[in-house]
């Protein structure tokens, strides 16, 4: 038992070691400041007790006028330099602290963007990282309590030090005469033995108490947190559908059925309130007993009125401190198993290779790639993705991906980007495995627009070039040529508008100012951030499938405009938007099946694009099927 403690000990001295690291990382000269702010802070009321005390002991003395007026002038301007340094170090502190919960958000999501991108996919990630965030936001559990359980629980050691260092000589002090009863047990060593004693039984109960208290803590907010984690999920769906299907009711429910319920409520109050009830009542007792001791002990004549007061204060500091403690090294162990659910989450491995070659630079970007024997099936599973993948670019060449939902598209397009590496078989940039290459190079050479692409609530030139500081006429130029001209002058004749176009916010999630553009300006406006990138590589996945056929075929034909001299990629599952293109790639259950122009393609009879052809045809209204 006692080495299994032991280990609990150095490895929650482990975790908090790490845990000062990181805070000094988030918050530098935080700690610095903070060790100082407390020894200040724990400091004055015993340089207040002691000058007390010597100023009383003077006055029931030899009462010197001298003496007092000394005594007086060091606690009027030792007070003072005290209070002055300890304001200006919290003064420093709260200026460090300052936004510090956006700062340990702003870690975390640095930390998340090393990961590499599966993480972000994979449901046991997500799952941990909503844990994080919900404990730390509905506890305050987590690396930010550190930050205030360490000050905290070096703020009872120093009361421990500085009270036995003032206390200690009281208990070897014996009065001169004989007394009997209670003053004669009192006058005796044994007394400071009983009270030792009393005072180490107290802090034995604190420390179980406390251990007892967190505990049945770490069970009840678990439950709390799968509850709130549930509730939460519910709050945020927010939109036509909460309306039309009066969604709402469940939110009610859930609420009125956990939330309400007094069980649940109230259980970690009433935990809490019955350990501290607990603890208050034993160091109130014990309170007593010392007061009665050291005021037996003045009565008898041991020491003056002014020890009596410097004593009778230490030693509650002391019983508060030890009290204190506990309560700390309770929190501590509580916080352990979500500083391991964070550490956890920030070692998540980054296991794909990054290679040291640079990517070419090339004018005539003449880059070659090739799927050679590309097979691949995500983690978590067997089923293959795509399969034995043979396919090469044509450089300057449109190239138009088609195949049913499932068919294995976004996936290729994945691999392409290296967002995941192939399972088996290799990519070739210019006969080079790709994985050879500097990561962020080889990213370089694409601009991908998403079926799922995201906008933020940021200000439209952001949005466009994906950066805070960027070229506002070629932000402009990219716009325009994604046909968001006719908007931007609308933008700029709006009387009700003082700002320049780039600088208004895309939605008013943030910003009231902000515009709600539509869906389809949405997608140019996505469109444009391809251009603004100005990559090799273009690849389009399915960004206007809440189009109409025809609209679509217009925003295809006008970006294969926009691409002449760049390699494009298109995915689409309306295979007339796709007629343009100089090569197009048929996929059905992850497997590359056909390979030629549309008009090959069409007459391969019995093959799967002529099937597909064959069955959306209908809705393309005055467009040939062959």
């Amino acid at each position: 038992m006692k080495n299994k403690e032991k280990r609990t000990l150095f490895k929650n001295i482990k975790l908090l070691t790490r845990a000062i690291g990181i805070l000094d990382i988030i918050l530098p000269g935080f700690w610095t400041y903070r060790v100082i702010g407390t020894l200040f802070n724990t400091f004055t009321p015993y340089f207040g007790l002691f000058m007390t005390a010597a100023i009383l002991n003077e006055l029931a003395g030899n009462c010197r006028f001298q003496k007092l007026l000394i005594l007086a002038g060091i606690t009027i301007v030792g007070g003072f330099i005290i209070s002055l340094v300890s304001k200006l170090i919290q003064r420093k502190i709260s200026l460090i602290e300052n936004r510090s919960w956006e700062k340990h958000e702003g870690y975390l999501f640095d930390a998340q963007n090393r990961f590499q991108y599966e993480h972000l996919e994979n449901p046991d990630v997500i799952t941990l990282r909503n844990k994080i965030y919900e404990c730390m936001n509905a506890t305050g559990a987590g690396l930010m309590s550190v930050a205030w359980q360490i000050p905290a629980a070096l703020s009872s050691v120093l009361n421990i030090i500085f009270s036995v260092s003032l206390t200690v000589s009281m208990f070897g002090m014996v009065a001169s005469g004989s007394y009997r009863g209670i003053l004669a047990f009192v006058n005796s060593p044994a007394s400071a033995v009983v009270i030792i004693v009393l005072i180490i039984v107290n802090s034995v109960f604190s420390i179980t108490l406390s251990n007892s208290r967190t505990n049945k803590l770490n069970s009840e907010v678990s439950k709390l947190g799968a509850l709130n984690t549930r509730l939460n999920a519910y709050a945020d769906c927010w939109g036509e559908d909460m309306w039309i299907f009066n969604l709402h009711r469940i939110i009610l429910e859930e609420y009125r059925k956990y939330n309400l319920r007094p069980k649940w409520v109230s259980e970690t109050e009433r935990i809490s309130i019955r350990y501290n009830t607990l603890t208050t009542i034993l160091n109130a007792l014990l309170s007593v007993v010392i007061y009665l001791f050291v005021a037996a002990k003045a009565f008898i004549g041991v020491f003056g009125i002014g020890n009596f007061v410097l004593y009778e204060g230490t030693v509650s500091r002391f019983i508060g401190a030890v009290s204190g403690l506990a309560v700390q090294i309770g929190e501590i162990k509580f916080n352990s198993k979500y500083l391991i659910q964070l550490y956890e989450y920030l070692d998540l491995p980054n296991e794909m290779y990054k290679g040291t070659l640079a990517v070419e630079k090339r004018d005539d970007i003449d880059y070659d790639i090739e799927f050679r024997d590309v097979s691949f099936k995500y983690p978590r599973t067997e089923a293959w993705a795509l399969r034995h993948v043979n396919l090469k670019f044509k450089i300057g060449d449109k190239l138009a991906i088609v195949g049913e939902n499932g068919s294995g598209k976004t996936t290729f397009i994945k691999l392409l980007c290296r967002l995941y590496d192939p399972t088996e078989g290799k990519i070739l940039l210019n006969g080079i495995d790709i994985t050879r290459y500097r990561y962020d190079e080889y990213m370089s050479l694409f601009s991908v627009v998403f079926q799922d692409y995201s906008l933020f609530a940021f200000p439209l030139g952001e949005n466009v070039a994906a950066s805070l500081n960027y070229d506002k006429a070629k932000v402009r130029n990219c716009l325009v040529r994604a046909e968001m001209g006719s908007k931007l002058e609308s933008l700029e004749n709006d009387p009700d508008n003082e700002l320049d176009p780039l600088d208004i916010a895309i939605g008013q999630d943030y910003d009231s100012e902000g515009v709600e553009f539509s869906g389809g300006e949405m997608q140019k406006i996505a469109l444009a951030r391809a251009l603004y990138k100005d990559a090799p590589f273009v690849i389009l996945d399915e960004p206007t499938a809440a189009l109409d056929p025809i609209a679509e075929a217009a925003v295809y034909e006008n970006f294969n405009t926009l691409t002449q001299n760049k390699t494009s990629v298109f995915i689409s599952h309306r295979l007339s938007s796709c007629r343009f293109c100089d090569e197009i790639a048929v996929f059905d259950h992850g497997m590359l099946v056909q390979e030629g122009t549309h008009d090959a393609l069409v007459g391969e009879t019995g093959g799967k694009y002529a099937e597909l052809w064959s069955a959306q045809a209908k809705y393309y209204e005055g467009e040939s099927a062959s």
